[in-house]
């Protein structure tokens, strides 16, 4: 089959591909890496050429500021004009969100248009902020979110703007037309399972794929316990780090000779990872319901992860008595107690990483996510 896969975010299309690739198929990967994140793509449309030159960039800044008009969005549609001739008659598309392109809806709806019209089967996932998802998190109806913040002080509105563009009048413009001519949305996770489900075209949940064939598990070396928190500025609320803030200054007081924290804040990836390989308990997030590709990542590695891991995610995944990985609430008594727990009983480290690796090959392995894809894909086009 001949695959099309438009837009990147947190590496989920690479890994997508290389099962594809592994299971005979041709796949091209068209978009913009991720922004800073420079994952690698086939057809890269990005608006560098006036992103990085420093006078047309001050330019584009004030142009949008006055016109609303951003230039390297134009840059990106002169670059997929370009390729037009090779991204018609595909079997098969899949686009990673509602605006895979990011570059404002005017533009967005004319690079989606095309894609719509030139080929047959076009595919969504429920992937990244969206209009459902959003309007789903904003009704109050998960016990918690990356929103909760947002719902209990109305007043974080800014610290949120950019969120809170998924659920605007031109976003739902937008929305809606996608959903006229895409064959289904496919969820990638327990959480947009449940926003999507029993709306219109939502397709059976399948997992984000990982290559674990690239990520080799880790043996813990528990002489001393590292716990690693890494902060992201602008996810600061939406991930719930002040709770990991407040249980970690109670167990470094606690138990400042068994432990090593280490907290970074806005790291380049090539410093951060260095931690991150090195530690042996990662605290990705305390307001989320499954995972993202960070934390399945370390759970590859065999490392332990605070994230979401309730009730949902293990009937979803019939888990039963196995842990893998800490269910995380914002809670940070919680957080506290599960840390402790750890702490005193490091041969459960061991455990939960051993089940972590076990649960990534076998529920999230590349090749055969992305034999699933391809089955659901033809199903659901025939």
């Amino acid at each position: 089959m001949k695959i099309l896969l438009v837009g990147e975010y947190s590496r989920l299309h690479n890994s997508l591909k290389e099962g594809l690739l592994k299971n005979g198929h041709k796949v091209t990967i068209i978009g913009h890496g991720d922004f800073f994140k420079k994952y690698p793509i086939d057809i890269n449309i990005d608006g560098t050429f006036i992103k990085n030159n420093f006078f047309l960039n001050k330019l584009r800044h004030l142009l949008f500021l006055i016109f609303k008009i951003d230039l390297a969005s134009l840059e990106t549609l002169i670059k997929f004009n370009r390729n037009k001739g090779i991204l018609k008659n595909y079997d098969y598309v899949q686009l990673i969100n509602e605006t895979p392109f990011n570059i404002g809806n005017y533009f967005e709806k004319k690079l989606l248009k095309f894609l719509f019209e030139n080929n047959n089967h076009v595919y969504l996932l429920a992937c990244g902020d969206d209009y459902r998802y959003i309007s789903y998190s904003l009704a109050g109806k998960f016990p918690y979110s990356t929103l909760s913040p947002l719902l209990k002080n109305p007043g974080l509105k800014k610290e949120y703007r950019y969120t809170l563009r998924a659920i605007s009048k031109e976003q739902k413009k937008i929305h809606d037309y996608v959903f006229k001519y895409i064959k289904g949305v496919i969820p990638v996770s327990v959480e947009y399972d449940m926003a999507y489900r029993n709306t219109n075209k939502a397709l059976p949940m399948i997992p984000n794929p990982v290559n674990s064939d690239l990520i080799k598990m880790q043996e813990p070396n528990l002489d001393s316990i590292k716990i690693l928190h890494g902060i992201n500025s602008t996810n600061y609320l939406k991930k719930g780090n002040r709770y990991f803030e407040e249980a970690l200054e109670i167990i470094l007081k606690k138990y400042n000779h068994k432990v090593e924290i280490i907290t970074t804040k806005d790291l380049p990836y090539n410093e951060y990872i260095k931690h991150f390989l090195s530690a042996h308990i990662i605290l990705d997030q305390a307001q989320a319901h499954d995972q993202g590709y960070n934390a399945l990542e370390a759970m590859a590695m065999g490392k332990v992860v605070f994230t979401g891991a309730g009730e949902d995610f293990r009937k979803h995944y019939d888990l039963k008595n196995k842990i893998v990985a800490i269910d995380t609430s914002p809670d940070s008594a919680k957080i506290v107690k599960n840390l402790e727990e750890l702490i005193l009983n490091p041969e459960k480290i061991i455990e939960i990483g051993k089940n972590a690796r076990k649960f990534i090959e076998e529920e999230h392995h590349y090749k055969e996510i992305a034999k699933r894809y391809a089955d659901v894909w033809k199903e659901y086009s025939s």
